[in-house]
């Protein structure tokens, strides 16, 4: 089913192009140097290829919500979402769109200095000027109203939300968003998750946030739960112009 991603015109990308590419589930809109659709394409044809022939070999990787452990070789993908999964306490499937998007994106950096790859409010980004990646919120009143300055001039950076009230992405809590940075597409993903299963109203906030700070190789978090906020980091926080939508 076609969900309006109103999200993506929040994602600021100075003098880079921007195009989509949708293969299967996966969705992602990129900005980069220039036009890249076919080598994205294939990209991502390559990653999910891996993903769909190592399920087809462990079927129980698919429905797991507990720690992977790996029996045998397994792609570079796989290796990530396990270590991942295993470091946040959930499945590895919980961090599917945030390697994705980071593998993409590396993997593009051969063909442009900058790209920002977004797969379902998942970001990997490397570009030389800050980047304002909105936060989503549903119908929180937050939601749209703030977003992070993210600055990946020297290192790429991932930045991922998860949310119980929005989108189809399985969670046991109740946060509208919970945004998670690191260096990791991966991690981010998988701890987004987590720390959202923490959240069932927004008494929980600060519950959550003490939870995922203890995950390693988490560098920042935003935890939003209808009109409260709770912020954990190396963050920048800026509030966005305009409304909702």
């Amino acid at each position: 089913m076609y969900q309006d991603r109103t999200y993506r015109n929040l994602l600021c990308s100075k003098d880079l192009v921007s195009f989509r590419v949708i293969v299967k589930e996966t969705d992602v809109l990129i900005h980069a140097e220039k036009h890249l659709e076919d080598i994205t394409k294939e990209l991502i044809l390559r990653h999910r290829g891996y993903i769909e022939n190592y399920v087809q070999r462990y079927p129980g990787f698919l429905r797991t919500l507990d720690p992977w452990r790996i029996r045998g070789p397994a792609p570079l993908i796989i290796k990530d979402m396990v270590a991942a999964g295993s470091k946040a306490g959930v499945g590895p499937m919980a961090a599917v769109a945030g390697a994705i998007a980071e593998h993409v994106g590396v993997d593009l950096l051969s063909h442009t200095n900058q790209v920002v790859v977004e797969n379902g409010g998942d970001v990997f980004l490397k570009t030389n000027d800050r980047v304002i990646v909105g936060i989503f919120a549903g119908r929180s009143p937050l939601s749209l109203r703030i977003g992070l300055s993210v600055d990946s001039g020297k290192k790429a950076v991932s930045v991922c939300t998860s949310s119980g009230t929005v989108g189809p992405s399985l969670s046991f809590g109740k946060a509208d968003a919970v945004c998670v940075i690191s260096k990791s597409g991966s991690l981010s993903d998988a701890a987004a998750t987590s720390i959202g299963n923490h959240v069932k109203s927004k008494t929980d906030i600060q519950t959550a946030v003490d939870f995922g700070k203890r995950i390693k190789g988490v560098s920042g978090i935003v935890v939003i739960a209808d009109d409260e906020i709770g912020l954990w980091g190396d963050l920048s926080m800026v509030p966005l112009e305009g409304k909702k939508g």
